[in-house]
């Protein structure tokens, strides 16, 4: 029995939003220009991502060690921070909402394949962080999960489906452990 016959497998038409040269481009600057830039040069790498079509919000930190696949299919919302070694691994679209923090190591991966299938097809599906959410450090999130306001993802957690509102949720996979209360 055969499981995956990639001799078969074909790229969708379009599949990454830009030509091969865009696409190779981008992976270029983004390994020098992007990565060497100090730490301080929020600005600079908001201006590199937004020159290939990512939508940057307002004082956006995005940190010189952070990974876009394609920023074209990225938006990121105002005042809202991306760690070091983040993967925003944007083969469908990316979505982070205002004040909202990707700690360190994150993995946002909007993209798989359909392993059922013997071509082992590649499909995008969006992800969106809504405001005021936290992912802590290591969160992986699966293509297609909505993460809705205000909710703190706790490290080294997994999400694999949407999560409500102003709750806490921990572990692999994740759980809601208590609601979010706010001092102050």
């Amino acid at each position: 029995m055969i499981h995956q016959d990639l001799k078969n497998f074909k790229l969708p038409k379009n599949f990454r939003g830009r030509s091969a040269i865009v696409v190779q481009l981008w992976w270029i600057i983004q390994a020098t220009f992007f990565r060497w830039s100090p730490q301080f040069l929020y600005g600079w790498r908001r201006f590199l991502l937004r020159l290939f079509g990512a939508q940057i919000g307002t004082k956006a930190i995005i940190r010189p060690t952070a990974i876009i696949t394609y920023p074209w299919k990225v938006k990121i919302g105002d005042y809202s921070w991306i760690g070091d070694d983040v993967t925003l691994y944007s083969l469908g679209n990316i979505t982070i909402g205002n004040n909202t923090v990707i700690s360190q190591k994150s993995y946002l991966c909007a993209g798989s394949h359909d392993y059922t299938n013997v071509n082992f097809p590649i499909f995008g599906e969006p992800i969106v962080i809504e405001d005021q959410c936290w992912l802590a450090t290591d969160v992986y999130v699966a293509p297609g999960v909505t993460v809705q306001k205000g909710t703190v993802v706790g490290a080294r957690s997994s999400v694999f489906k949407n999560l409500p509102s102003n709750k806490v949720c921990v572990g692999s996979p994740v759980r809601i452990i208590k609601d979010r209360f706010i001092n102050g």
